[in-house]
């Protein structure tokens, strides 16, 4: 769930496990066909009673027994194919990703045209996001096999994932014709095309693979997800809460729980909301982060007064600017004899610095291990001295269980820096007033994310709007937009000289500060500029779970949000908000003659 993306990290879509391919190398039908092969196997009598056991501990679910016979079987013959697949299966299933990719190639280099390795070498590529690697070994499992269901279903996920939308209906129309049964190949059919905004169809979709199995948690929480997109909020939640009481698995069971919570919170139940998006700290969520610490973790309930609290930022740059909302109140809760450690993204120290200088600040570090994110604090030197540690989420569990709990603070709760503030505005000096931040995509776009982020030429109205000085503050290559924006609109997007919009975020705090006003999507730099307290118009999603059930955004007191009334419709309300932009230019000079 993120601040900079709205609410597409919060809704994820499950096709089988959670949300990556389909089947299972250890499944019963998997064991059942290696005993099979293992019957008829000519290996060495030396390896042969070793297989036999990594097979036996694999059904039994012992897979750190089943890797240390595995392990054994290939020490006593290292051309022995099943030794190595048998040993990818336990490592596989003891989450060591590298070590089981290794055996897997190693057992397909033996016999490059075994298909039950090259589809498990698939499955596993695939959940490491080696999408290319996954295609090639799906495509390799599907010439000795058409129209395989399980392998034909992970293909079109895998070209979904890649943005290939047509190419994955086509590969799923032949394999629907030939298995109509298969509730998977309707499910991710309507994956394909809810990511390629075909939200209804989709929906039409999800609901055949429920008629042919009523039981399918999977496809009862896609629909629920389309339910909610559609304005069917209730119906959503209702469906949500079914597909988790029928789920299956652990993964699939924390996905849902996540969804259920960005539900939760977009309908205003903070409570409950709040207690489900727990979900993202269990290690079988999509994208666990681990945190590298054993003290005890801050529950609700626990009373900090006087103690030493380490707060920990998480996901992305928005979101630990988002969650700091809070902060002032966990210092509160600290009292006079408390601390409070922080640690926050390199490039959010100067901000956080200047907004909290009792508190002791550093930066953590990420690191990948075994395929899954590893989050370590290297500025604490004595863990012992910490009494309670958090995500800093948590803190907005705890301290925000309710839209009313977000005090008003047009100001903002963080703070730019005033003398870059002041060179700022002496930069723009020549330009005429009001002079307007422009914020109109996230880094990470796709086909999907048309529900929310408006495509460029939707921006026309908003920019041809009479008297407006519009300066950039999106960040990456913005110059083909801009000069779009030239030829098309005869507007110019002025671009700030000499800084960084991606990477120096305390300068670009000076520099939203120094405008009259910012527009735009929600992404880091959004956050940013609204948490420092400059005036900001939001655009959103209806189903947006970040407005908390409120018709404003609670998190910054001062922002003004506009959202269409139907996801992706954006013109009507391009159109709104370049009628409000001139009314506020229009009444700008009554308004400062009042003041004077």
């Amino acid at each position: 769930m993120s601040g900079t993306s709205d609410s597409k990290g919060a809704q994820r879509r499950l096709v089988k496990g959670y949300g990556g391919p389909a089947g299972d190398s250890a499944s019963k039908e998997a064991v059942g066909r290696l005993r099979s092969e293992l019957g008829g196997l000519k290996a060495t009598q030396a390896a042969l009673p070793h297989l036999k056991r990594a097979l036996a501990l694999i059904s039994a679910k012992d897979y750190a027994g089943a890797r240390t016979a595995a392990q054994k079987a290939v020490e006593r013959d290292t051309n022995l194919i099943h030794a190595w697949h048998l040993l990818a299966i336990a490592r596989e299933h003891l989450n060591d990703w590298p070590g089981a990719l290794e055996a897997y190639e190693r057992g397909l280099s033996i016999d490059p045209a075994n298909p039950p390795i090259a589809n498990d070498l698939g499955r596993l590529a695939s959940k490491m996001g080696m999408l290319p690697q996954a295609e090639a070994l799906f495509r390799h499992y599907l010439s000795f096999r058409p129209f395989a269901p399980e392998s034909t279903n992970n293909l079109a996920g895998v070209l979904r994932d890649q943005l290939r939308y047509d190419e994955a209906v086509e590969v799923l129309k032949p394999a629907i014709q030939a298995h109509p049964e298969k509730v998977m190949l309707w499910n991710t059919l309507g994956t394909v095309l809810e990511d390629r905004g075909e939200t209804e169809q989709a929906s039409v979709f999800y609901a055949e693979a429920l008629r042919l199995n009523p039981r399918e948690a999977k496809a009862r929480y896609n629909l629920s997800n389309t339910l909610f997109t559609l304005g069917q909020r209730s119906e959503a939640i209702a469906q949500c809460r079914q597909a988790i009481a029928e789920c299956k698995t652990p993964e699939d069971l924390t996905t849902m729980r996540f969804s259920l919570a960005a539900m939760l919170l977009a309908e205003g139940d903070l409570g409950e909301g709040w207690d489900e998006y727990t979900a993202r700290l269990e290690p079988t969520y999509c994208d666990p982060v681990h945190y590298l610490t054993t003290r005890p973790k801050w529950e609700p309930g626990a009373d900090i007064s006087g103690r030493h609290l380490l707060l920990i930022g998480e996901q992305g740059l928005g979101d630990e600017i988002l969650f700091a909302n809070p902060i002032d109140d966990v210092l509160e809760a600290l009292g006079p004899g408390g601390r409070l450690s922080l640690a926050v993204t390199d490039r959010l120290l100067p901000l956080f610095k200047r907004a909290y200088p009792t508190a002791q600040l550093g930066t953590h570090r990420s690191i990948s291990s075994g395929g899954r994110h590893v989050r370590t604090v290297p500025f604490i030197e004595d863990w012992a001295d910490i009494d309670f540690w958090a995500p800093m989420g948590e803190a907005t569990r705890q301290l925000r269980r309710s839209a009313e709990a977000f005090p008003e603070r047009p100001g903002g709760f963080m703070k730019a820096d005033p003398d870059r503030v002041r060179h700022w505005r002496a930069v723009f000096a020549d330009l005429p007033s009001p002079r307007i931040g422009l914020l109109w995509t996230s880094m990470l776009i796709d086909t999907a994310r048309y529900r929310y982020f408006a495509p460029f030429e939707e921006w026309a109205p908003i920019l041809k709007t009479p008297g407006a000085t519009f300066i950039n503050l999106q960040y990456g290559d913005c110059s083909a937009a801009i000069a779009r924006a030239r030829d098309e609109f005869g507007v110019e997007i002025h671009q700030p000289p000499e800084i960084d919009l991606k990477n120096d975020l305390d300068d670009v705090a000076a520099l939203a500060c120094a405008l009259d006003l910012t527009i735009g999507f929600s992404n880091a730099t959004f956050n940013i500029a609204a948490a420092c307290g400059a005036p900001c118009w939001l655009l959103t999603s209806p189903d947006t779970w970040a407005r908390l059930g409120t018709d404003r955004y609670p998190w910054y007191s001062q922002v003004r949000a506009f959202w269409p009334e139907t996801s992706g419709d954006w013109p009507p309300l391009m159109a709104a908000v370049a009628q409000a932009l001139a009314a506020e230019i229009q009444a700008a000079p009554a308004t400062a003659a009042a003041e004077a």
